[in-house]
């Protein structure tokens, strides 16, 4: 029986909750189609920084390293620890050390469920830059506390970094219907985000099947509310690509059908599942948070690993169960309850 290394990263607030739901799905479709998952959790968080003064351990990153696979629920809690420490302390050290470039967050409406726009038929694929851009982490801050103040933030676009994301961004859209979207706003940032125009530009001759067309960001927010059918893959920059997603994740329904994946495409290392939302301290421990986006990562995760049969089930009976209006209404049912329905799915 195959059986693959899964490193558990409960993390903070509901993201306890929702990994805890979304691996007893996992394990019950492994069970039911002839694989095992061997889980390892770790208890890296906020309260793991106020004890340690770390996010984790010195060697946290190799210790990730040997695993096939890492499941993480939520990582915050920014009344203990400031998101800028927790952010850069864990989440995003692997991110980039495990070089998982490209952050996927499908976005489209669960049976069910009813989204806030009068569009319900779109089907869009986000591919976020995941490593360098707006989050490159370069800058500083002089004559702190002092009128004279400077905070200096400085995003870096390399060309290795620009051309994989979007040469990964033309491979998505090949597989699907033939449509990209590059987005950018090279009319205000006319070095970096020109940089990325020109190898769009450049990348579509080797994709003449790949029907692409670019978009400022301004108008792609617009369009994703306007005209959301129109689009299928959409690529873009670090924080262009955050900020998407959200929106992404409000058109669907809220932040609890909100799925992603860190990919590392050559699979050198491994890659991470998440789901979009936060650890939402306000309902922390109450119970109530929707597992369905920690369910629906870690569908993505069996498709990586190679178990795509079982990741259909798992999404199938994530739709049986909105389908039914269980967990389709945010805040109506309780996690168990969404959790069992998804079971019972399974069966």
């Amino acid at each position: 029986m195959k059986t693959y290394k899964i490193a558990l990263l409960p993390g903070d607030g509901i993201g306890r909750d929702v990994t805890e739901a979304a691996w007893a799905v996992l394990e019950k479709a492994a069970r039911a189609n002839g694989f095992s998952l061997d889980a390892t959790s770790y208890p890296w968080s906020c309260d793991y920084y106020l004890e340690n003064g770390s996010m984790m351990p010195a060697d946290g990153i190799e210790t990730l390293r040997s695993f096939d696979a890492i499941l993480l629920g939520a990582v915050g809690w920014p009344r203990k620890v400031p998101d800028s420490v927790s952010l850069h302390g864990l989440l995003l050290p692997i991110r980039k050390a495990f070089v998982q470039y490209a952050n996927i967050r499908p976005h489209r409406l669960l049976p069910g469920v009813q989204g806030p726009l009068r569009s319900d038929s779109f089907d869009i694929l986000c591919i976020r830059e995941n490593t360098e851009g707006e989050y490159s982490g370069a800058g500083g801050r002089v004559h702190q506390g002092t009128d004279s103040e400077v905070a200096i933030e400085t995003s870096i676009f390399t060309r290795k970094g620009v051309e994989r994301i979007l040469r990964f961004g033309f491979e998505q859209a090949r597989a699907r219907s033939g449509k990209l979207a590059s987005v950018t706003k090279s009319n205000a940032q006319k070095y970096s985000m020109v940089f990325w125009d020109e190898i769009t530009q450049k990348l579509s001759a080797e994709y003449p099947d790949v029907d692409v067309r670019s978009y400022h960001i301004d108008a792609m927010a617009a369009r994703m509310v306007m005209a959301p059918e129109s689009l299928d893959v959409v690529v873009a920059s670090n924080l262009f690509g955050d900020i998407l997603t959200d929106l992404g994740a409000a058109i669907q329904g809220g932040l609890g059908f909100a799925a992603s994946a860190n990919i590392n495409p050559d699979r050198s290392a491994p890659s991470m599942f998440e789901p979009v939302h936060g650890s939402a301290p306000d309902i922390a421990n109450l119970g109530i948070a929707n597992p369905i986006a920690a369910i629906w990562s870690g569908a993505m995760m069996l498709e990586h690993l190679g178990e795509t049969v079982a990741a259909a089930k798992v999404m199938a009976a994530i739709e049986a169960t909105t389908a039914r209006g269980i967990g389709a209404i945010p805040g109506k049912d309780k996690t168990d309850a969404i959790t069992a329905s998804v079971l019972s799915a399974l069966d």
